[in-house]
């Protein structure tokens, strides 16, 4: 049955709000959509009716790894792990291989991304579709090179464009950004009349689900994996050992139990049923997500992929037609998973997919004149912020997950099947997947329904969204409030969102901006939030400009260097290692000589076996004695507080935890980070306002820095410390949560004089980037070495004494630096906020990973690491010979590298001495 691309649209009085290009009298078209259900591609690996419905190959009685899943991810998990030289392992497929939702899929790959992490995931899954394969197998997996094409409808748009442009230029990425009229010449039949540019990425191209899913588990075969279909998992079996630690055990189906000790989870959308089998959350949720594939359309042959992202609509080449989809503010909901659904699909809702049509026929407008010869709408799963859940769960050792891909599994497969083998191979990947890594979440939210539920919204709705550098989420906030939310509420302070808490991003001088209950934007008949201050905020900061409340900012991070500023950093995680090997723990856990006298604090790292950075923190040693809860555990012997970043506060619980077990150190790490908040006081002034509130003396003889003590304030126990994650003099005050509030408003009355002002984040950001501090995830990551990241003094190599990563730390600096971190500052006043190319001699040798403006210097400073192209060390004498230059939105401009910070490189101002 054939129907026009328009054909749902007439019932126009249905649809007053149509653009004209779909409103033409001169035509009628039938009101009746197709019914036709189907994929477009040639072969399926659907199985006949009928057919055999028992496992395709007998059960092993044990494997060292079970994949659960054949879709994308899991035929990418197995074939690597074989790769690897891990042959013991089976993948069990309920059905047949691709039966969930990959068989359905689009099937795109587009290389650029804004994240470095991304484009080398993306190249790897490119490699092995489009090369590694066919060299392996002599089989063609589907690849076809037909290249992406990316559309700019605006001046933002065309500026996000041409900073993944720069990006790639660093991955040798191919890319142009075109005029219209190019675009035009490129794909004849596109209007162009709307366009700023385009973004042409000529090695983009598409993949075949069953072809490219059948090569991978042919290869894996073999090399000894065994894949079995038609054999549906029934049970995990979790035992529970000495230390009462959960462990995987084996697996269960109808056809036998297979005993192994690490169980992937890759079963797409039902990855939460399998989930709950072992005690494991799973935050995702399903959802209906579709596309039609038209007619043939004489001319469209050989033309690239479409991605017109303003219109949240795409354009995938199907041979001599196109398939059309996008992502809409209104998905549909799949509330009760099927167990049974398999290579099926839904009835495609109209009313929810005509939105897509409009933008599809204004940019390829032979469209209306187009039938519809099927559609294709399935089930895909999507996490709260569209990222995918991969590593180990904290629940359960052994368990993995490698779901939640957000309708991008077979583009990311490749690079993420590779990370997740050597995730279970050798205990961590190999680079940096924090952004994946289920611990990224706090487990507070990862079975709260509600925050799955709106937060998967509101990423899907915006998935084709500018990725802005200040955004934050509208949905499922204050979630996590510590006691100072109220009343730096009223003080107009401007949240973000981190770990589920609200923490203060900066103070919007024109009274307060409260977040409001999330609207889901208007969808499912919810009425939309009107007169919303906090949104009208923080859609003036849609920007790759200066934002607009830079001056704001600035007076932030001023008051903070001349005068003194108060920061509530009350998000932090809050930690006591204690117990009878909390010694022995910390020695091992830690980079840094952290047993020192007690009352002593130190900066550390925490390391992979690999000496990657998995957590920079600060751990306080305390004196042994009775509790004193919040303030001090009961101890009789070691006893540690440990203070991390509080976005990265469970990653840190998780790794501390593996390390504890893995070791069998006989120790408790407790959590008391709901329990305390905690402010910081920084600036020439501190002093001089704590002096008034604390009953000890702030002297640098008495209170060094570097040093913590329990003291009162305005009455309240609180603990002291003398740090500072700005470059100034200044304390943190950790303080029980009842004694919050009185302790905060003694140290404002005492500043009033001073001009004290509130402060945050964002002027954090600028001011620890001034001075040099590094922020874990950002300039310092998990495939970056402390060595690397110019934190040696962090590492007690001059001691004997062993910790974790060690070994790898004394081969590298043995061997030279391949790669290490620079400062650059530029003399042009030019925002930068990451992911800029550098340039050395005009060769690229990196990118930012970190950009702000120094409004102590009155620069735009950022920090990169750099390689030498030609693999050898990277000397200071390369640093200073070169000629550096960065590239922002393809335009550049000259750099300036440094090896120390270039604000206070003598660390005066920390230690009290102001010249």
């Amino acid at each position: 049955q054939r129907v026009s691309v328009i054909l749902c649209l007439l019932a126009l009085a249905a649809w007053p709000s149509l653009s004209p290009l779909c409103r033409t009298s001169s035509r009628s078209y039938s009101s009746e959509p197709t019914n036709e259900k189907n994929v477009p591609y040639e072969m399926t690996l659907k199985q006949e009716s009928g057919a055999a419905s028992g496992p395709t190959k007998p059960l092993p009685r044990s494997a060292d790894v079970v994949v659960i899943g054949g879709g994308s991810l899991g035929c990418q998990t197995i074939y690597h792990l074989a790769k690897m030289g891990m042959t013991n392992v089976v993948l069990l497929e309920r059905d047949r291989l691709t039966a969930g939702t990959t068989w359905h899929t689009a099937g795109l790959l587009w290389q650029l991304r804004p994240s470095d992490v991304e484009v080398e995931l993306l190249a790897h899954t490119r490699n092995v579709i489009s090369k590694d394969l066919e060299e392996e197998t002599g089989l063609h997996t589907g690849w076809i090179q037909n290249g992406g094409l990316f559309i700019a409808s605006n001046k933002q748009r065309l500026d996000e464009y041409k900073r993944l442009m720069s990006l790639g230029k660093v991955y040798g990425i191919e890319s142009y950004v075109l005029s219209p009229a190019e675009t035009k010449d490129l794909y004849p039949l596109m209007n162009v009349d709307d366009l700023y540019g385009t973004l042409y990425v000529p090695k983009d191209g598409t993949m075949d689900p069953a072809g490219t899913c059948t090569t991978l588990t042919r290869a894996a075969s073999a090399k000894g994996a065994t894949v079995i279909e038609n054999c549906p998992v029934t049970g995990i079996q979790v035992r529970t050992d000495d230390l009462g630690v959960r462990k995987v055990k084996a697996v269960e189906t109808a056809h036998g139990t297979i005993e192994t000790q690490c169980v992937v989870n890759c079963a797409g959308v039902w990855a939460t049923k399998l989930g709950d089998m072992a005690g494991v959350k799973v935050p995702l949720i399903a959802m209906h997500h579709a596309y039609v594939v038209t007619e043939r359309i004489e001319g469209i042959q050989n033309m690239p992929n479409v991605r017109d992202h303003d219109a949240s609509v795409y354009l995938r080449l199907q041979g001599d037609a196109l398939s059309v989809g996008g992502y809409e503010q209104n998905p549909i909901f799949w509330e009760e998973v099927n167990d049974k659904f398999a290579f099926s699909l839904f009835d495609l809702d109209w009313d929810v997919f005509m939105q897509h049509i409009e933008g599809a026929i204004n940019r390829v407008p032979v469209l209306e004149q187009t039938g519809i010869k099927s559609t294709v709408c399935g089930p895909e799963s999507f996490t709260a912020d569209h990222k995918p859940l991969m590593g180990e769960a904290p629940e359960v050792r052994g368990f993995f997950l490698g779901c939640g891909f957000n309708s991008a599994g077979m583009m990311l497969g490749g690079g993420c099947g590779r990370e997740l083998a050597h995730w279970i191979i050798y205990g961590r990947p190999e680079r940096d997947m924090y952004g994946y890594d289920i611990r990224r979440f706090h487990h507070s939210l990862t079975d709260n329904n509600r925050w799955i539920r709106e937060r998967s919204h509101e990423s899907y709705a915006k998935n084709y969204s500018v990725v802005f550098p200040f955004d934050e989420p509208l949905a499922s906030r204050n979630m996590r409030k510590d006691p100072f939310h109220q009343i730096l509420t009223e003080q107009g302070c401007v949240f973000q969102e981190r770990h589920g808490w609200e923490r203060p991003g900066w103070f919007n001088k024109d009274g307060a901006a409260p977040v409001k209950e999330y609207d889901f934007y208007g969808a499912y008949g919810k009425r939309k939030n009107t007169s919303y201050k906090y949104s009208e905020l923080l859609a003036k900061e849609y920007t790759f400009d200066f934002p607009p409340h830079h001056n704001v900012i600035k007076s932030e991070c001023l008051s903070c260097r001349h005068g003194v500023a108060v920061f509530d950093m009350s998000y932090f995680g809050k930690f006591y290692l204690t117990g009878p090997d909390a010694k022995k723990a910390a020695d091992w856990l830690f980079t840094a000589d952290v047993n020192k006298k007690p009352g002593s604090t130190v900066y550390t790292c925490m390391l992979n076996k690999r000496g990657g950075a998995e957590a920079d923190l600060t751990v306080s040693r305390l004196e042994p004695g009775a509790a004193n809860l919040p303030l001090a555990p009961e101890s009789n012997g070691d006893a540690y507080y440990l203070a991390i970043g509080g976005g990265v506060a469970e990653h840190n619980w998780n790794h501390i935890q593996t390390v504890l077990q893995d070791q069998g150190f006989r120790c408790q790490l407790t959590d008391l980070s709901e329990d305390m908040g905690m402010i910081s006081v920084q600036g020439p002034k501190s002093r001089d306002v704590l002096q008034e509130v604390l009953d000890t003396d702030l002297s640098n003889e008495a209170f060094p820095f570097s040093t913590h003590k329990v003291v009162t304030a305005a009455g309240h126990q609180v603990r002291a410390m003398r740090l500072s994650f700005v470059g100034e003099l200044g304390w943190e005050l950790h303080i029980p949560k009842n004694s919050c509030i009185p302790v905060y408003q003694a140290v404002m009355a005492a500043g009033a004089k001073h001009d004290i002002i509130n402060s945050g984040y964002r002027a954090i950001d600028s001011l620890s980037i001034e001075k040099g501090y590094r922020h874990w995830h950002a300039d310092l990551r998990p495939d970056d070495t402390p060595l690397e990241a110019g934190l040696a003094f962090t590492c007690k190599l001059k001691s004997s004494i062993p910790f974790q990563g060690r070994d790898r730390l004394e081969k590298q600096k043995e061997e030279g630096l391949r790669r290490r971190i620079v400062c650059f500052t530029v003399n042009e006043t030019v925002p930068m906020f990451g992911l800029e190319a550098i340039f050395r001699n005009g060769v690229p040798v990196g990118h930012l990973r970190r950009s702000d403006f120094g409004f102590y210097i009155n620069k735009t400073l950022g920090y990169g690491y750099i390689r030498n192209p030609d693999g050898g060390v990277v000397s200071a004498e390369f640093i200073k010979s070169g000629e550096f230059t960065l590239e922002r939105m393809g335009v550049t401009y000259k750099a300036e590298a440094h090896l120390k910070s270039p604000f206070d490189p003598e660390n005066k101002r920390v230690r009290g001495i102001y010249d």
